[in-house]
């Protein structure tokens, strides 16, 4: 598998791979996290647009997608009951996401983010159990709790290079 920067024209296989994980996330108790409502359509066009919506390919099929954000994440700098495990620079992956059809895609993301920062920062949703146990598994340490844009809470997490 690799990672390349989306383009325009993927946004179709983009959407679709998001609706299957909104899907899985609806089936797998996890209904209000997305919903079949987020992300938007016009959001990841802004993603594309920016250069930081990114896919996750096997062959020439896209088969996952992910936000990587460099700099501060704004809904980051308040942390609950917490503290992240440092301030140095740091990355961002956001609205990561699976077509289902290959295994190790949120693997080959943080591969690659470990690659390119010494700091990565992501949340998740308390009902995201199947995203808890993948961020853990991958070295990444419960941190708290901070709140997206529209006030819900989420499970802050950070891996560092030590």
């Amino acid at each position: 598998m690799y990672i390349r920067k989306a383009e325009i024209d993927d946004l179709e296989v983009i959407m679709r791979i998001y609706r299957t994980a909104q899907d899985f996330m609806i089936d797998n108790g996890n209904p209000n996290q997305w919903s079949h409502s987020y992300p938007t359509e016009e959001l990841i066009k802004e993603d594309i647009a920016k250069g930081i919506s990114y896919l996750v390919c096997g062959g020439d099929e896209p088969h996952g997608v992910f936000a990587l954000f460099s700099g501060d994440e704004p809904t980051y700098q308040y942390i609950e009951n917490g503290q992240w495990m440092n301030d140095d620079i740091y990355v961002t992956v956001h609205r990561i996401a699976s077509d289902g059809e290959v295994h190790g895609i949120f693997n080959c993301v943080v591969k690659y983010c470990k690659e390119i920062s010494r700091n990565i920062r992501i949340d998740t949703h308390k009902n995201n159990i199947i995203m808890q146990r993948l961020i853990e598994k991958n070295g990444f340490h419960e941190c708290s709790t901070i709140y997206v844009a529209d006030g819900t809470p989420r499970i802050a997490y950070q891996w560092t290079k030590s």
